[in-house]
């Protein structure tokens, strides 16, 4: 069963004896506070059967469209401001089926195309994906959770700015795009299917921007 994300703050858990009062205290902070205080709000963006949030920070989702089929694929754009990792956060939205209509159901059937702007202003000289399906955790065989993992010779990996890619399955579920490079302020582009045989609630793509260490 799903679980609800965090539950908002309760009215009636304040120090102070009337209840009345504080909340009168609080609205009135709220409406004095500048207006950048929200200017980092957390927005969640729906497309298919999914949502994807950018709720564990370093970088902005700004669009999300498409259902999860090859011909219209989940397409999520977004701008990192760094290049250390991120993680994107995906929730099913829709009831979970495997191999059921994409779109109405969490099918376990993802094709992705992710555009990322690079505002890091550093060059990125590699981009590596990671799979998770505890936060944290490697992505382990048994769980399902792989970039197409039974496919041995993939046709559907593809980036505009590098030439090549590798994948590893054990102990990490990664996909490393590789021999090209991302300049600052310029957008690459990454398509690829994830497959999820045990569909998960949630589950969660670490990316990864590599810069040069010499």
């Amino acid at each position: 069963m799903r679980i609800p994300g965090p539950a908002g703050f309760s009215s009636t858990r304040f120090l102070f004896t009337s209840g009345r009062v504080c909340r009168a205290l609080l609205l009135a902070l709220l409406v004095l506070a500048p207006g950048h205080a929200f200017a980092d709000e957390v927005k969640v963006w729906a497309a298919g059967a999914y949502s994807f949030s950018d709720e564990l920070g370093g970088f902005h989702i700004t669009g999300a469209s498409g259902i999860g089929t090859k011909d219209d694929p989940l397409v999520i754009t977004e701008e990192l401001n760094s290049s250390t990792p991120v993680t994107l956060t995906i929730r099913t939205t829709k009831p979970i089926q495997a191999y059921g209509p994409a779109g109405e159901f969490a099918n376990g059937i993802m094709y992705m195309r992710i555009d990322v702007l690079n505002n890091s202003g550093q060059a990125w000289i590699e981009f590596q994906f990671e799979l998770q399906e505890i936060l944290n955790r490697p992505s382990v065989f048994g769980d399902g959770l792989s970039f197409d993992q039974r496919n041995k010779t993939p046709d559907n990996i593809w980036s505009s700015n590098f030439a090549d890619f590798d994948r590893d399955f054990e102990p990490y579920d990664r996909l490393l795009f590789r021999n090209g490079k991302v300049d600052p302020l310029k957008t690459a582009r990454f398509e690829f299917l994830m497959t999820d045989y045990t569909p998960r609630w949630t589950f969660y793509l670490v990316q990864d921007p590599r810069i040069p260490t010499g």
